[in-house]
């Protein structure tokens, strides 16, 4: 992979990595989980359509593109972004972070089965089996990163739904890659979302109640450096390399999320997040390595 590609993987790990952080601050300044969701899957696609008519394009307008936008709307943005917010408030933004580092591995599964040029095998699922031991290791450590009210395995639960939704959703994306313009798809999978994700919040938490101006800001941040940024680099990573590859930016998110959480909200490194987070990113490099021995890289144009 060239220099474009890895600026790329890390502007979209510094943005995912900080992400955690802001929401667990906007989480602690009492903003709603899935109306804090709801309000930058909004913003996020009111900026994109600005920037897509600003390229002198219109919005995507035939079946097979709202189809594809319709599977990221759901599994890449819907269920991950209401899964991952929730499982913040049960865990540190470094504990949740890790689970990031297992998109990889669900990536290198789901493509196993959906790609035929992308298979799992011994070395991959050697890495698997190490990364789900670091998994095993966290929760059975009981730790979450926070000094009190903590629930680790619900925290575990929600961040798993979350990498499996991603990683089927970055498979499809990737065997249409050549269907799709990453910035009309990243609109399309807003705009899906606003609906899903706005009818959640009507159904479990009514509409918001008044936002002080940091939890204002601090959504500004997720919509545009959380959301917006990272998902146009994500798409664009799909069209130059494989899915596994394009998924690599899961090794720089949980380390980010970490030492960010700690810096910024206090959180805690303790033992089971430090020998759990090891295992997890051996067995995530251990499949990247497997992979690029057995699959050569394509040269960028």
């Amino acid at each position: 992979m060239n220099a474009r590609v890895w600026l790329a993987i890390l502007v979209a790990s510094l943005a995912w990595g900080t992400n955690g952080v802001a929401t667990r601050a906007a989480l602690n300044d009492g903003v709603p989980p899935v109306a804090m969701v709801a309000i930058r899957a909004v913003g996020a696609a009111l900026i994109l359509f600005v920037l897509i008519r600003l390229r002198g394009r219109r919005a995507p307008s035939t079946l097979a593109q709202w189809s594809t936008g319709f599977v990221q709307g759901i599994f890449q943005l819907s269920v991950p972004f209401i899964l991952f917010t929730l499982a913040y408030e049960n865990a540190s933004a470094g504990f949740v972070g890790l689970f990031a580092a297992l998109i990889p591995i669900g990536t290198a599964i789901a493509a196993h089965f959906m790609l035929a040029d992308e298979p799992l095998h011994l070395a991959k699922a050697a890495g698997l089996s190490l990364a789900f031991a670091g998994v095993a290791f966290l929760l059975l450590s009981g730790d979450s990163g926070l000094d009190e009210g903590g629930r680790p395995l619900v925290a575990a639960v929600l961040a798993v739904g979350s990498v499996i939704s991603i990683s089927y959703a970055g498979v499809y994306a990737k065997s249409h890659a050549d269907d799709f313009d990453p910035m009309e798809l990243t609109f399309m999978q807003f705009s899906i979302g606003i609906v899903v994700i706005g009818a959640t919040m009507l159904a479990f938490e009514g509409l918001p109640g008044a936002i002080s101006v940091w939890g204002w800001m601090l959504i500004g941040y997720m919509t545009v450096v959380g959301s917006v940024v990272p998902f146009l680099i994500f798409f664009w990573l799909l069209q130059q390399v494989s899915a596994t590859k394009a998924s690599l930016v899961g090794y720089i998110v949980p380390l980010i999320a970490l030492f960010a959480g700690i810096i910024l909200l206090d959180e805690k490194l303790q033992l089971g997040i430090g020998v759990g987070g090891l295992l997890i990113l051996a067995g995530v490099i251990m499949t990247d390595r497997s992979e690029r021995r057995r699959i050569p890289t394509t040269p960028m144009p």
